[in-house]
């Protein structure tokens, strides 16, 4: 009697784990079918059959799915690896024009001050200039224009300082240039545009 029940357990045992057993439709692209224990090869229509139920589960549309993903997560990663070189080359043209300033403001020792134009340093930029730093290659070249423009006013003899002014706004930018007579001048985007 014991035989019998320990030959039922086993056989149930049996048949209850091929039932979870996972088996594999592999069809190729001359129509051909194979049923196998093993998930199929790549490039092969693949579907999983569930013994127990009969049902089953198109894992091609599941590698698409997952193919696409990839492909997706690579193209964000490629933006945003764009963004990060656009970011570093808007720094570099910053410090590039901020050396033509300072070289602008050596060659003319008459009209600026030694200080007058200092780069903004791109790595500790003040809350106001961060909040524009994408526009920062523009701001440094902005800031030589709203010099010159002051200087070609005749009120303006010598330029003590040039800023973006607190008068910034998201969409229109302000510059103040500080005269050694004591004036300040502030000259919008669109007056330096017109000049």
């Amino acid at each position: 009697m014991r035989l019998i029940q320990l030959i039922t357990v086993v056989m149930a045992m049996f048949f209850s784990s091929s039932l979870l057993a996972k088996v594999y439709k592999c069809s190729d692209n001359l129509g051909r079918t194979t049923y196998q224990g093993t998930p199929c090869v790549e490039g092969k229509k693949s579907m999983e059959v569930y013994v127990n139920t009969g049902a089953t589960v198109d894992l091609s549309i599941e590698q698409e799915e997952r193919v696409a993903k990839v492909r997706l997560e690579k193209v964000k990663e490629a933006d945003i690896q764009k963004e990060i070189d656009k970011v570093a080359q808007r720094k570099l043209d910053a410090i590039e024009q901020g050396k033509l300033n300072l070289q602008v403001v050596k060659d003319n020792p008459i009209q600026y001050s030694a200080f007058a134009i200092p780069p903004y340093d791109v790595d500790k930029l003040s809350p106001l200039v961060k909040i524009h730093e994408k526009r920062l290659p523009e701001i440094e070249e902005s800031r030589l224009m709203a010099s010159q423009k002051a200087l070609l006013s005749g009120e303006c003899v010598r330029v003590e300082n040039v800023d973006l002014s607190i008068k910034s706004s998201f969409y229109a930018l302000v510059y103040s240039v500080d005269c050694s007579s004591g004036k300040t001048f502030y000259f919008s985007e669109g007056d330096l545009v017109t000049s």
